[in-house]
């Protein structure tokens, strides 16, 4: 089957799809997306986190056919250009990013949050971030991203 999505704004068609394929598998492996992490395929890490219609949801979990006609944000389209987006650079900043292999998922949940709670308290955080697991950071350093990317937002208001 032919499957066309709005990708980071962009239109993408990807043909020969099988039914059961992913749209994680769509995404790394046709159309050149790596962004978004292929760990678990069981939804359980998060390290495959999009946005499909501003929604975060597992990548490894939709059928491509699911998302036919619909937008979908990966971490790839937060950065400005070659500019990283204020929460990828608030996770380099607050020293975040240790292996990278979360990182995607967790970047593109913490700009979900921030986007629909600008001011969010230490349990939305936990909340929001809460279907991402990270074995290297012990996720004090996540806290401290997200904490500084919404005070840098709110600097910028």
């Amino acid at each position: 089957m032919r499957v066309t999505i709005t990708v980071n704004g962009q239109q993408q068609t990807a043909d020969d799809v099988w039914e059961g394929e992913s749209l994680l598998y769509v995404l790394r492996e046709r159309l050149g997306l790596p962004g978004s992490k292929n760990a678990c395929e069981q939804g359980e890490c998060g390290s495959c986190t999009v946005r499909l219609d501003g929604v975060p949801v597992c990548a490894c979990l939709v059928a491509a056919g699911q998302a036919e006609g619909r937008e979908v944000v990966t971490v790839e389209g937060l950065a400005q250009g070659e500019r990283l987006s204020p929460v990828q650079q608030a996770f380099v900043d607050a020293g975040a990013v240790q292996c990278g292999f979360c990182t995607p998922g967790l970047v593109v949940a913490a700009d979900e949050l921030l986007e629909r709670t600008p001011s969010p308290s230490d349990g939305d955080i936990r909340e929001a971030l809460s279907g991402n697991l990270c074995r290297c950071t012990g996720y004090e350093k996540i806290m401290d991203a997200v904490r500084l990317a919404a005070a840098r937002r709110q600097e910028a208001v």
